[in-house]
């Protein structure tokens, strides 16, 4: 019998494969990009990461409609610092990753932290922002906590 690829989690996308916006669960456009993102990118939106905000998620696969809620995998995750704060994405989809695959992601991800470096020298928000690697996605789920009730948004504006 073979292992499952991964947790399974639910994911709300709200960046569509290949969209430049980025809007929040309440539908506030929240970026504006320069590029298209190649990943319907989303969040888990029972789970705080360390950052204070959604656990971020990756879905892989065909384009989503913003706002769908899916059930997927989580194959893998990468670590970003974004102004000194760690920040886990979780890496979803229906089958293991293949090392293409993984080198996409990597690659994608290593951009994304040069241009949020630059973002973050514009804004005059200081602290390191980088890509820190590849982390088991159990280990991500683990170091999120529970969404309550009460939490309004992420402590710092991103």
């Amino acid at each position: 019998m073979a292992e499952p690829p991964g947790p399974l989690v639910d994911v709300v996308v709200e960046v569509p494969r290949w969209s430049f916006v980025k809007r929040g669960l309440g539908g506030r456009v929240d970026l504006l990009s320069p590029f298209p993102c190649p990943f319907n990118y989303g969040a888990v939106p029972t789970l705080i990461g360390l950052e204070g905000d959604l656990l971020d998620a990756v879905v892989l696969g065909p384009r989503l409609p913003r706002g769908v809620r899916v059930r997927v995998h989580a194959l893998g995750a990468v670590g970003l610092a974004d102004r000194g704060l760690y920040d886990d994405k979780l890496i979803c989809g229906a089958a293991p990753l293949t090392p293409a695959q993984r080198r996409r992601i990597f690659r994608f991800f290593r951009f994304y932290a040069w241009c949020k470096r630059g973002l973050n020298l514009c804004r005059h928000r200081p602290g390191r922002t980088a890509l820190v690697g590849w982390v088991d996605p159990a280990t991500a789920i683990a170091r999120a906590h529970r969404r309550g009730t009460d939490w309004s948004g992420p402590p710092v504006p991103f």
